[in-house]
């Protein structure tokens, strides 16, 4: 059995991937990631890697058809796709966010149809549920409860738009078993670093979570919470896989926490009930000003939404539990504590800030985090490395703009006329990349490198270059020095497109515009090198 897991870097993605590799009728794993991990790290060692983003802007439709194509090539020959892909941060962003995770699955659903694959296996959540009348009703819902989510949660009212678009699939395409996985929180130790990111965020210490520390717990009245182990989830889909099911499978171990729960599972039980009318107003102030990375939206949730019944994929498909909820919540709070983390990106243990904290860019890390080949992108060498590159194109935009003007009325000018400006465009898009990834740039090397170009056409008895017939051919050989480093440029880009989150496509389209200006060029100078150096 093949199996693309897309989303296969992150905390369930990973479990999953052992469980896969685990499992002797798994033949092979694809996983297709954003940002890719270690692939020399287990379990990545144990797939073929895609590098495609779902949530790309497409700027047209046939840039669309461009991602979903690649979709599809990462699908073909798969009896299942698993879907995990989701985003929780920039939480700011809702533009962003949506487009991953709602615009995301449309764009692996009709991959998973035109790839022919039969069987989505999609990561829903406990968020799709509709809240319950009553906060303190605790009666277990089971898989047909509605999934019309929480208004006031960004997360919840993409968790119920994504069910929304997999209705549509199912009613569209019947052949295709569609299966929907609402689990609980998913907790595990390796998660710990990076849930204190998308939750916590960087000002909160993470040594308050030791057991024992707090005198007592503050509680939001009706707060309850339903978790389970990322080992539990990761067998729950595997099941799923195996029996090729559908339809909706909660996910959850039994038991409920409340409070008092979560006091006993710090090591002394003793709680603080606070009105959740009086902490929602400071949660959704801290998180407006960055203080705190998770939104009131997680309180809403956390209060309205229906206690799951996972009696369906128990009877079903004969999943049990291996951990219970104390365990699983023991392991994330001591995985917090000592930032556990993993080989991949969303994993990373090193990093203090959330992922969408002002100035970062996913997929970016700080100039200390350089690896051998597979570690994160440091942050600061990425820098130079484009700054150079803007200054060296902003020199290069210079001069081919001259040589269309010297050159206008010659055989070559019409020419020369294109490229310059095609070569000034490919210049700006560079620009749009550095802002995009937040990056500095150094406006003065720019506007030294016009300098320097201008003063460079001055030969050193003071007269202008272009006098002698062998000027065009030195440009010319300049130039195509210069978008040979061009080349070099969107060729690394590519490579890295996945972990920065830019697209891939444009990237090496860039590339390939880059080898389109070396050919024309080297036109241009076969048709003036002959006669250069003749009488």
């Amino acid at each position: 059995m093949r199996v693309v897991v897309v989303g296969a870097s992150g905390n369930i993605g990973t479990a999953i991937l052992q469980a896969l590799t685990d499992a002797p009728e798994i033949d092979s794993v694809v996983g297709v990631a954003r940002r890719l991990p270690v692939r020399a790290a287990a379990p990545y060692d144990a797939a073929e890697w895609v590098s495609l983003d779902v949530g790309a802007e497409t700027r047209d439709d046939a840039a669309e058809e461009a991602l979903v194509d690649g979709l599809v090539r990462a699908f073909e020959g798969a009896d299942c796709v698993i879907h995990l892909a989701w985003l929780l941060q920039p939480n700011h962003d809702r533009e962003l966010l949506r487009r991953t995770n709602v615009d995301g699955t449309a764009r692996v659903a009709a991959a998973c149809v035109r790839a022919g694959v039969g069987h989505l296996v999609c990561a829903s959540s406990w968020a799709a549920y509709s809240p319950v009348a009553d906060t303190a009703d605790l009666a277990p819902r089971d898989e047909s409860w509605p999934t019309g989510g929480v208004p006031s949660s960004h997360y919840s009212v993409d968790k119920a738009a994504q069910e929304r678009v997999l209705d549509e699939l199912e009613a569209e395409h019947p052949d295709l078993v569609v299966a929907r996985m609402r689990t609980a929180l998913v907790f595990t130790a390796s998660a710990g670093a990076s849930i204190g990111r998308y939750f916590l965020g960087p000002w909160v210490p993470r040594g308050i979570l030791r057991p024992g520390l707090l005198p007592l717990l503050p509680v939001p009245d009706g707060v309850r919470a339903q978790v389970v182990h990322a080992q539990d989830a990761a067998a729950a889909y595997l099941a799923v896989v195996r029996h090729r099911a559908g339809g909706g499978f909660n996910v959850t171990t039994d038991e409920v926490l409340l409070g008092r729960d979560l006091a006993r599972i710090l090591d002394h039980g003793r709680t603080l009930t606070v009105p959740t009318r009086a902490v929602r107003p400071l949660l959704h102030y801290a998180w407006r000003a960055r203080v705190s990375a998770a939104d009131a939206g997680w309180l809403d949730m956390a209060t309205a939404l229906p206690v799951m019944d996972a009696g369906r994929i128990r009877r079903e498909l004969g999943w049990e539990p291996r951990f219970d909820a104390a365990t699983a919540v023991r392991e994330l709070l001591g995985g917090m504590v000592e930032r556990q983390g993993g080989a991949s990106v969303p994993l990373r243990p090193h990093d203090t800030g959330h992922e969408g904290a002002p100035g970062r860019r996913p997929g970016l890390q700080g100039s200390a985090s350089l690896g051998q080949g597979d570690g994160p992108v440091d942050r600061e060498l990425l820098g130079i490395y484009l700054d150079d590159h803007l200054t060296g194109a902003t020199g290069g935009v210079e001069r081919i703009g001259r040589m269309a003007r010297s050159y206008a009325d010659t055989s070559i000018g019409p020419e020369l006329t294109l490229l310059a400006a095609e070569i000034a465009a490919a210049r700006d898009r560079l620009r749009t990349v550095i802002e995009e990834l937040g990056l500095p740039t150094k406006p003065h090397r720019q506007a030294l490198a016009w300098a320097a170009e201008r003063a460079g056409r001055l030969k050193l008895n003071g007269r202008l270059l272009g006098a002698s017939p062998l000027t065009v051919v030195l440009e010319l050989e300049l130039m195509r020095s210069a978008v040979a480093g061009q080349l070099a440029l969107w060729q690394t880009m590519t490579e890295l497109a996945g972990e920065l989150g830019l697209p891939r496509e444009d990237l090496a389209g860039m590339a390939e515009r880059s080898r389109g200006f070396q050919s024309r060029l080297e036109d241009l100078h076969a048709r003036v090198r002959g006669g250069a150096l003749r009488t």
